[in-house]
């Protein structure tokens, strides 16, 4: 499995590094309970068929949460390829931009704290726009891709048409970010690959679009027969563009268990505490101190004068 990264590291070396997470819940990301259980029938499913080999490909992966959950279902021989900008300048102003203001703590350092807290290596790392990836990817060596790069339309229309060259036959492709308001862009590129580009949908939740450039059937088929023995997911089937799609939505469903780190996590250091401040100094009545002090003429002096007052 190779663990080659294809770019050096840009975020500056006097940067601190960012602290390990202490458990996976801690990393940074959007990424939904039932969309991870839907992750993980995907990938096991594809495991358990041994002609469904193939590697595994993200676009876009911020702090590195689905790249840590995606890692988990690597098959010996099989090599995971991530690519992101992360802090690499943006190819143009439109996605300057977009990293202002969607991913402005984004580091290459961040990801990989993250990553390593979790898995012994890196992936493959392509430290550049997505769009090289259809010419560092081997042409259909991918059963698995994760799209959740930039959601410019431009952009989304280069991932899509790039996913379905490195795709494998049967590969299921996700794309993040199909239906969000802030992202009409992706949509908009998404549902016209849908329409008129081939891209075949095979089930769509709340987040994410799950698709093939193949044959739905078979992978509705088998999802459909999972999930009717569920009760913590809904789901019915609707028609689009002339073929069917599984809608899914989350009636409680919980994670499956969390990828693990791969150190028990560090202890938290406690900050030292403050020394104790010394007692305030008891104040000292005027009439022991004139005693103590003044002449007794003087003292008898102000003793009549103030009682004089009283």
């Amino acid at each position: 499995m190779q663990h080659v990264s294809q770019a050096p590291a840009t975020t500056p070396d006097a940067e601190p590094a960012p602290p390990e997470p202490r458990a996976f819940s801690e990393v940074k990301g959007w990424f939904s309970a039932y969309d991870q259980v839907l992750f993980d029938w995907f990938l096991n499913r594809q495991n358990a068929t041994p002609e469904a080999s193939g590697d595994i490909l993200e676009l876009g992966a911020f702090m590195g949460k689905s790249a840590i959950f995606l890692a988990q279902y690597l098959k010996e021989g099989e090599e995971f390829t991530v690519c992101d900008l992360f802090d690499s300048p943006a190819p143009d102003d439109f996605n300057l931009a977009e990293m202002k203001d969607s991913y402005p703590t984004l580091t290459r350092r961040g990801f990989e704290t993250n990553y390593l807290a979790f898995h012994p290596a890196l992936p493959t790392v392509i430290q550049a726009p997505t769009s090289v990836v259809a010419d560092r990817v081997r042409p259909g060596s991918c059963r698995f891709v994760h799209v959740d790069a930039s959601h410019l339309h431009e952009h989304v229309v280069q991932d899509i048409a790039s996913s379905r060259i490195v795709a494998a036959p049967d590969a299921v492709v996700v794309f993040d970010d199909y239906r969000s308001a802030h992202c009409p862009g992706v949509a908009a590129a998404v549902w016209a690959a849908v329409a008129t580009g081939g891209l075949r949908v095979i089930a769509v939740s709340a987040s994410k679009l799950y698709a093939t450039w193949g044959d739905p059937a078979p992978h509705q088929a088998a999802l459909l027969g999972w999930l009717e023995g569920r009760t913590d997911l809904w789901h019915g089937v609707d028609v689009v563009a002339g073929s069917p799609l599984v809608r899914i939505g989350d009636e409680g469903v919980r994670a499956p268990a969390a990828p693990r780190l791969l150190r028990p996590p560090a202890e938290p250091v406690a900050a030292p505490s403050a020394a104790p401040k010394p007692p305030a100094p008891k104040p000292v009545r005027w009439r022991r101190l004139a005693k103590d002090l003044l002449p007794p003429l003087v003292t008898r002096a102000i003793v009549t004068r103030r009682r004089r007052r009283a």
